[in-house]
């Protein structure tokens, strides 16, 4: 029985689908205006794991990922400016070039960590139409007012609006978490569309009712999922930075709106620190997967990394322990090396490892039970299956050249021709490739 986290009841539940056999997940994604940084893809590592999980217990998995190219101001709330204005203007590109290319340079990363495909990627500014039903869907219904710079919803009116992430009403009315303006009926209201006011350079915009505009952050995810999944899902992920303000107005807006309960479950993983703080853009302390390929980590390591922890854990990034997953992933695949050659007598149980990580996606105690268990190439394949780490993919078996290579050298050492000994372990070196001399013979392993 798989186990999740639950957000809305604060507490580890069994997972039952709506369907038994077929699952529907959201997972909020980027805002595509600069590269995703290593505390992005963290949390897609995660779901990535949460997808495999899943589809090792017997479901079908539908799966819609959103790319957010419109709406998403730089408070993260109703103010300021759009984030993919401002990286227009910052590169001397248009809103629309800026998309595509971090879209791009998104998916590149994304595949070369090897998540699972999702069954969807949708990109906000393909449903506008939809956004603007919603709209209109929740202004029929009382559930919104007019201000001179949007369209808002008011949260008075939806009556579990702080329940999710229990939040004190009270103390938001001093603005806490959102500026608050005149306008505004409650500190806690927000955006469903703005409006492209007077002198405003807002490249994205859409005809409402006669006035341009566009939509706010929190509608797109509402519309994509009705759209693609219907109207209750059974579970939606995000970061904890989601849960008081992003994921609170999707879930008021939605069921307001469709009058059901918007996810069963809803998944958030913690944030990455780096010397303590977050990982941020604004804090300037990000790295991407290309800085760590530089200083010569794959992406598949960092994903290791990743997979040490617990997805509500706290976790501290240094290179220190990155190089100690680096080290751990090249020590798995010298042990499928070593299966290659050698028929292991097999310790590991494929369901026990299934146990173990759908307890609560506890990926940390299914990498202790492998580093000490002995695994079949079955076994292996199984592994790679799970947790995405192309262990198989990456340790071929050698080829014959190379296994003559093995054969010379191991000769000029039963002959004490220890100058061609040594030159055969260079030319092997060169091919990445060393040689243990064992009781039962050389064991040939990668180096890297």
């Amino acid at each position: 029985m798989l186990k999740l986290y639950n957000q809305l009841s604060k507490s580890v539940e069994d997972f039952v689908p709506l369907d038994p056999k077929n699952v529907k997940i959201y997972t909020c994604g980027p805002t595509v205006y600069s590269y995703a940084h290593i505390g992005n893809f963290s949390s897609y590592i995660y779901w990535d794991l949460l997808v495999r999980t899943l589809t090792l217990n017997g479901y079908n998995v539908n799966r819609v990922l959103n790319l957010t190219d419109v709406g998403h101001l730089s408070s993260d709330a109703d103010d300021g400016e759009d984030k993919l204005e401002k990286g227009a203007k910052k590169e001397g590109k248009t809103v629309w070039q800026i998309a595509d290319k971090y879209i791009d340079a998104f998916l590149k990363d994304f595949y070369a960590l090897n998540l699972s495909e999702p069954t969807k990627i949708a990109r906000a500014t393909d449903y506008i139409d939809e956004d603007l039903e919603l709209v209109r869907t929740l202004m029929d219904k009382g559930y919104t007012y007019t201000t001179g710079d949007g369209i808002y919803f008011d949260t008075s009116k939806f009556e579990h609006y702080a329940d999710f992430a229990r939040l004190d009403l009270e103390k938001l009315k001093a603005g806490a978490r959102v500026e608050f303006s005149s306008e505004k009926k409650n500190a806690s209201d927000f955006a469903i569309w703005k409006f492209v006011r007077p002198g405003e350079d807002h490249a994205m915009q859409w005809d409402f009712e006669g006035r341009p505009g566009y939509p706010g952050w929190h509608l797109e995810c509402s519309t994509i999922i009705h759209t693609e999944l219907g109207e209750t899902i059974d579970i939606h992920t995000g970061g904890i930075d989601h849960i008081p303000v992003h994921h609170t107005n999707e879930i008021a807006q939605t069921e307001a709106a469709y009058g059901k309960k918007m996810a069963n479950f809803w998944l958030h993983c913690n944030f990455i620190t780096i010397n303590g703080e977050k990982v941020s853009k604004s804090l300037g302390n990000i790295y991407t997967l290309s800085d760590l390929e530089k200083r010569g980590f794959s992406p598949l390591d960092f994903k290791m990394w990743v997979l040490q922890g617990h997805f509500r854990g706290d976790r501290n990034f240094s290179f220190e322990d990155l190089t100690s997953a680096k080290n751990r992933r090249l020590n798995w695949r010298n042990r499928i090396a070593y299966a290659y050659q050698i028929t292991p007598e097999p310790t590991f149980s494929r369901e026990t490892a299934l146990e173990l990580v759908s307890n609560n996606l506890n990926s940390s105690e299914l990498l202790a039970y492998i580093d000490n268990s002995v695994l079949s190439l079955e076994d292996w394949e199984f592994i790679d299956k799970l947790l995405g780490l192309d262990l198989i993919a990456t340790t071929p078996k050698v080829s014959s050249d190379i296994l003559e290579k093995i054969k010379a050298r191991e000769d000029a050492r039963a002959t004490k021709d220890f100058a061609v000994s040594d030159r055969l372990r260079d030319e092997l070196a060169d091919k990445n490739i060393t040689v243990l001399d064992t009781n039962i013979g050389p064991i040939w392993q990668y180096l890297a």
